[in-house]
């Protein structure tokens, strides 16, 4: 299991890379007293989460004394990282002034409550792994960081899924593909009860040569990288025969080789069990 603590001053983007995080899987808590992070991590242990994410910082100050202590018996547990977040006063100001909001510490005026707030959270700081000033970040920028961080620099992924028609599209699909036009190997009594995902099957579905396919993985990269360029983290692509067991799931698998330096994954061949059709 992988655990994050992201902490950081009020106004450095934690919000962001909490919804970063809670995107790519993460199952994320937010201002979580250190005394409850150990007792999280065996939670999740128990529920078999593979990545947690919580968020400690001046919210959480009235807890913050016996940090050190739990902060070795949460490193003590397993893979765990601290992320912390800062920017200079004058952004913190700024987007404070943006947002009309209320410093966590509000006892006096802003830039006091920044400086007392950096004095509160170094015990915090000190202890991280990674260190963020977001200062000159765009929210995206932040996002990709994170993510380069927790993911081992995969930000962007494309998720395939093959389908039939005759059960209908996939309803979240960013984009649909119709691969009817491939040969069918539903016509050769022998090739009719296997599926895509076997030998005969693919070269019975690529028998014509590779003109179309080649367009159509042009056409999915062209279409996820602007994706990825406008800032989306994941673009969802569906590829649709008639039944979904034979020319859908042979693309989809090629695909998936040919477009992994985009992350490319098969979220599913959903409807490669429900029976052979024309």
């Amino acid at each position: 299991m992988e655990f994050v603590v992201v902490s950081g001053l009020s106004g450095s983007g934690k919000s962001s890379a909490l919804r970063t995080l809670e995107d790519a899987g993460f199952f994320v808590s937010d201002n979580v007293p250190p005394e409850l992070w150990e007792r999280l991590y065996v939670l999740a242990e128990t529920q078999r989460l593979e990545k947690v994410a919580v968020c400690t910082d001046a919210r959480t100050r009235a807890f913050l004394g016996e940090l050190p202590l739990y902060w070795s018996r949460l490193r003590a547990r397993g893979h765990v990282r601290l992320i912390y977040l800062e920017a200079n006063d004058e952004v913190l100001l700024s987007r404070y002034n943006l947002t009309r909001r209320t410093h966590p510490l509000g006892e006096a005026s802003l830039t006091t409550d920044f400086r007392q707030e950096r004095d509160l959270l170094g015990v915090l700081r000190e202890r991280a792994d990674t260190i963020i000033d977001t200062t000159a970040l765009t929210v995206r920028t932040l996002a990709e960081r994170v993510l380069d961080l927790v993911q081992g620099g995969r930000s962007f992924e494309v998720r395939l899924v093959s389908f039939g028609f005759k059960h209908a599209p996939p309803r979240d699909a960013d984009l649909v593909l119709d691969v009817r036009s491939l040969p069918n190997p539903y016509y050769d009594p022998e090739l009719r009860h296997r599926t895509g995902l076997e030998a005969d099957v693919v070269e019975r579905v690529f028998s014509q040569g590779d003109a179309y396919y080649l367009q159509l993985r042009d056409f999915v990269r062209v279409s996820a990288s602007r994706a990825r360029e406008a800032g989306r983290r994941t673009y969802n692509v569906a590829i649709g025969c008639t039944g979904g067991q034979h020319r859908s799931v042979a693309v989809t698998e090629r695909l998936v080789a040919d477009l992994e330096d985009l992350g490319a994954r098969v979220v599913e061949h959903r409807d490669i069990g429900k029976g052979e059709s024309a």
